[in-house]
């Protein structure tokens, strides 16, 4: 068995199955994941394949932090659903720091994640503030919230000239739920 962690970008041959093993996971037109993949590149973002007896089993990105010069977010990681629960995800993680690290030169690597916190967490990540990956803040110290907008019924009472009061504007409530239930985690390398 023949396993290869590679950068897209210098094995373009296989965009096209990187692009239905990520479309399998995350549905996206192919135009739009292949344009994606595309700007893999030496510098930041970066998309790393795992090959295995020369078909993709695994995708990878690293992306740029703006404001965390030594640093990279894993925008995204998967292995082939078939091939699930054997260490090729675990292998793609390991090449994947390795290759941050050596090719790179980062210090840092931060991801978010839906209940996968075990998985890296074993492999060494921990579990840290939220980050934002656009602009120049980078930690986030805020949690995100909905804006619900509610209107009281009141009883519509006629002014001095007996002609009717509009309706009142809805009342802007900020109620305190999280968008998302996501967990960021980090390693040092």
């Amino acid at each position: 068995m023949d396993l290869q962690v590679v950068p897209l970008h210098k094995y373009p041959q296989y965009s096209m199955q990187c692009c239905q093993l990520i479309n399998e996971e995350w549905k996206r037109s192919v135009t739009a994941r292949m344009r994606s993949l595309e700007c893999s590149c030496d510098v930041l973002p970066t998309c790393l394949i795992l090959l295995k007896d020369k078909k993709v089993i695994g995708h990878c990105k690293l992306s740029l932090i703006p404001s965390i010069c030594d640093a990279c977010f894993i925008e995204s990681v998967v292995i082939d659903k078939s091939l699930r629960g054997k260490g090729y995800g675990s292998y793609l993680m390991t090449k994947a720091e390795e290759y941050c690290k050596n090719a790179l030169n980062l210090k840092t690597i931060y991801l978010s994640t839906k209940g996968q916190e075990l998985f890296y967490s074993k492999l060494g990540y921990d579990k840290c503030q939220p980050i934002s990956i656009y602009g120049s803040s980078s930690i986030v110290n805020f949690p995100m919230y909905h804006v619900h907008h509610t209107t009281k019924n009141k009883k519509q009472i006629g002014n001095e000239n007996n002609s009717p009061i509009p309706p009142p504007m809805p009342k802007t409530t900020l109620v305190c739920t999280e968008i998302t239930s996501k967990v960021y985690m980090k390693k040092e390398l």
